[in-house]
């Protein structure tokens, strides 16, 4: 039931993400023709392709901690076996899960509060619109760990 859980919502990032890289490559297309050929260069689409590569960047970083790709420091990792290996799994998945909820979740639901009436210069947005993907990806990052803390019980050790 987990694995299925966590294809689904692989699936469902790696969609959003491909819509969100095919919005930039059109929106990038489009201020480079307006801006070359056809000498009006567009007032949105920077701001829109800005805000879209960070939507993009963080749903990313979400993805790899389901994938385990993250950023790591493996040097002792590579030398733990067992319990071992399973008590530094959950102090970093620990650490990970305090920082998240803290940093990214708390952080960004207070500075979508902050950020409700003001609007972007060229979409007119609610920038707690554009800052509400903080906590989105703080949610999936939580529950990769989450899935993955359950997978040091559940799975074998292959070390």
């Amino acid at each position: 039931m987990l694995t299925s859980f966590r294809n689904l919502l692989d699936r469902l990032i790696l969609f959003i993400s491909s819509f969100a890289l095919m919005l930039l490559v059109v929106t990038v297309t489009w201020q480079v023709f307006s801006r070359y050929v056809l000498n009006d260069p567009s007032s949105w689409t920077g701001e829109l392709a800005r805000y879209t590569m960070v939507w993009l960047g963080l749903l990313g970083a979400g993805y790899l901690f389901g994938v385990k790709g993250h950023l790591a420091i493996t040097l002792l990792d590579g030398y733990l076996r067992g319990r071992a290996h399973t008590a530094l799994q959950l102090l970093i998945n620990g650490i990970s899960f305090a920082f998240v909820s803290l940093a990214m979740f708390k952080g960004g639901i207070a500075l979508m509060g902050r950020t409700g009436q003001q609007l972007s210069p060229a979409l007119q947005l609610p920038m707690s619109t554009v800052y509400s993907i903080l906590p989105i990806s703080a949610i999936i990052i939580l529950i990769y760990l989450t899935l993955n803390t359950i997978e040091l019980f559940c799975k074998p050790h292959k070390k």
